[in-house]
């Protein structure tokens, strides 16, 4: 049986959450490899609509649901995010949930870490979440985490505390903080430990086990191909990678295991927080996008920058990620506009480009290059069939599959599991 793999490939928010969940009810096994609680997912399932931010998409339905070792796990966030859905009716147990014991922690020095930096920053600000995530990722790195094995050794962490005091202590000392309080770290672990140890085991021997029994594995990808630290609009990034390739060392299965890889794509280009955005509305067309798309972050509620369509930036991400195939989502928000543009090169002091440089301040300085289409003046909203789309709708989709140079699998046309246009089947090959 077939894969899939789902990455965003823009700077997330593309609307992945209703597609892996439309997607994970024919799955086996639905495996987050990456990222934290710093990922939004809005998943509107009849009348009940589930905010996730750590959980897999796939628990909503019953799906088995597992958190790769490639994720930092908040595991006080996790705690709230389970009571939250059981209170929403949802069954999460050892049988449907399971956490990887090599999966490290975000601490709360992690979190305070995050604010300290940013507070400090001013114009360098990078406008993370401040959850965490990216202190979190240095300590893994770094050989000092604290990993969710090790809460069920707590009374042997001296010397990983010490590691991981002697780092921190400095810092905080730098920014006027007291040292980290030791005892009071190890309370709150011992406090929350049995909660997290209940789910937690080598989730790379279950996955093989799946694999081997010919099941589908669906890799819920977090944040967008634009935000990944080697290969996004660095520093404006986030602390992962964020690449398809990453579902293989996040999950422990093998490069095979990733199948075929459904880049999540906006109709037009959205990005939260600081960094550069070549093709950034800031006039009433932005504010228009912005209304109709009811952007706003899933996890910070923070009022998400709009533009046109970027097929330089998506054919860019396509490529880096192996894209098999596209899943252009909330098109319905271009119904309506009398003319449509899509940037399809930029201009850097006086050169044309085909791609997205990667120096900060080139990113900054490019201007995009447009081509203009009539918009439709019909409604796309809740197609379930090409023939249900205004014909400029179609010619604007042929469009994008021309120039990112990738074809569309499937067309979201709401929020809605059901309204979904599906040109190739992503679990058929």
């Amino acid at each position: 049986m077939a894969n899939v793999t789902v990455i965003g490939a823009q700077w997330g928010d593309e609307g992945k959450g209703k597609i892996v969940d439309w997607l994970a009810s024919r799955a086996d096994a639905v495996v987050r490899f990456q990222g934290g609680h710093n990922a939004g997912h809005t998943l509107v399932v009849g009348e009940q609509v589930y905010k996730l931010s750590l959980l897999p998409s796939g628990i909503v339905t019953g799906t088995l649901s597992i958190i790769g070792n490639g994720v930092v796990l908040d595991p006080w966030h996790l705690k709230s995010e389970v009571e939250k859905l059981r209170g929403q009716g949802v069954e999460i147990n050892s049988e449907n949930f399971a956490i990887a014991d090599n999966c490290p922690l975000i601490l709360p020095v992690h979190r305070e870490l995050d604010g300290l930096r940013e507070a400090a920053a001013g114009a360098g600000k990078i406008g993370t979440t401040g959850r965490g995530i990216g202190p979190a990722y240095e300590d893994k790195v770094g050989r000092r985490a604290i990993r969710v094995c090790d809460l069920a050794h707590l009374d042997a962490m001296e010397p990983q505390l010490d590691r991981l005091c002697a780092h921190h202590d400095a810092l905080r000392a730098g920014f006027g903080q007291p040292p980290i309080d030791r005892e009071a770290l190890l309370n709150e672990l011992r406090e929350i430990a049995p909660f997290v140890l209940q789910f937690a085991q080598p989730v790379w021997r279950r996955l093989n086990k799946v694999k081997k029994a010919g099941a589908r594995i669906l890799f819920e990808g977090a944040q967008g191909v634009l935000l990944d630290v080697d290969h996004g609009t660095y520093p404006f990034v986030t602390s992962s990678n964020t690449v398809s390739g990453t579902a293989a060392s996040g999950s422990g299965l093998g490069p095979s295991a990733t199948g075929f890889v459904l880049g999540i794509v906006k109709a037009y280009t959205t990005r939260v927080g600081s960094g550069p955005f070549p093709t950034e509305l800031e006039d009433e067309t932005g504010q228009k996008l912005g209304e109709r798309g009811h952007e706003f972050g899933t996890v910070t509620g923070r009022k998400r920058r709009c533009g046109w369509f970027d097929a330089v930036l998506t054919r860019q991400s396509c490529a880096i990620s192996g894209v098999t195939g596209i899943a252009l989502t909330k098109l319905d928000v271009l119904d309506g506009f009398e003319r449509v543009r899509i940037c399809t090169g930029y201009r850097l002091r006086g050169k044309v480009l085909d791609y997205y440089p990667s120096h900060a301040a080139d990113q900054e300085a490019v201007e995009p290059i447009y081509e203009e289409m009539d918009g439709w003046m019909g409604t796309t909203a809740g197609a379930r069939s090409w023939a249900d789309l205004p014909a400029q709708a179609i010619k604007y989709i042929q469009r994008v599959q021309e120039l990112i140079e990738t074809p569309v699998a499937l067309v979201s046309t709401s929020p809605e599991r059901e309204d979904t246009i599906l040109v190739r089947d992503p679990f058929a090959d």
